[in-house]
């Protein structure tokens, strides 16, 4: 049973939510005011966090940013329809998703097991436990990435999407397809998660001793991981 604690100060929102992820069979915790659900979050091991963004005491991008330091458990974040901005700056900080308010209950079920799903890969026994690519070495047993022997930091997400390419190195591959692969959803227009989630990993790989860059972005078609 998968466990997922829910940070929203609505209280008949998260009567709701509760109700519907038990019946989806989900375990639910909650919290109703940042500090406490940053507590519980760092205390505890959930397998997805829903973090509201107006929270009272510690405000989301506050937890997320103090969870992010120590944790990188997946983190679902619920904005204000219509607020790109706290979109943006959500996935900037190390979120793996965000769903506006108010959303529909089959829709946030969905990118529930979606991040939960590509955060937990199966991993075939018949292939090496260690795959590399050049100075890359990564472990989807352990989800663990290493470049020049440094390890580095991911979210699930960021590992899915570096080891998505890493398996297509020289080949173009579309943002539709990373989207539906990498993030479980269909890429919609002004959807800016997927270049987000690129963007804060190409900032945690070390350049490479040659000078090239890893990712050569074709625009309006997608991305190709230079080998």
């Amino acid at each position: 049973m998968n466990h997922i604690l829910l940070i929203d100060d609505d209280l008949g929102l998260s009567e709701l939510l509760g109700q519907l992820l038990e019946l989806e069979g989900f375990k639910l915790t909650l919290a109703n005011d940042g500090e406490a659900g940053l507590a519980l979050a760092l205390e505890n091991k959930f397998d997805l966090i829903l973090l509201d963004v107006m929270l009272p005491k510690l405000n989301g991008f506050e937890v997320l940013k103090a969870l992010r330091a120590k944790k990188q458990t997946p983190v679902l974040m619920l904005t204000a329809r219509g607020d790109e901005i706290d979109r943006v700056v959500g996935l900037e900080i190390g979120a793996d998703d965000y769903l506006p308010k108010p959303f529909n209950d089959r829709e946030l079920i969905a990118r529930i097991k979606a991040i939960i799903r590509r955060t937990n890969l199966q991993v075939d026994e018949a292939q090496p436990s260690i795959h590399e690519y050049g100075d890359i070495k990564l472990d989807p047993s352990r989800q663990e990435v290493y470049c020049q022997d440094m390890l580095l930091i991911l979210t699930g997400t960021e590992f899915t999407l570096l080891f998505e390419m890493l398996q297509n190195g020289g080949e173009l591959i579309s943002k539709e397809l990373l989207s539906e692969k990498v993030l479980g959803k269909k890429l919609m227009p002004f959807d800016r998660s997927l270049d987000m989630h690129l963007s804060n990993l190409r900032k945690k790989l070390p350049d490479r001793t040659d000078g090239r860059p890893r990712v050569k972005t074709i625009r309006g078609k997608g991305y190709i991981w230079l080998p």
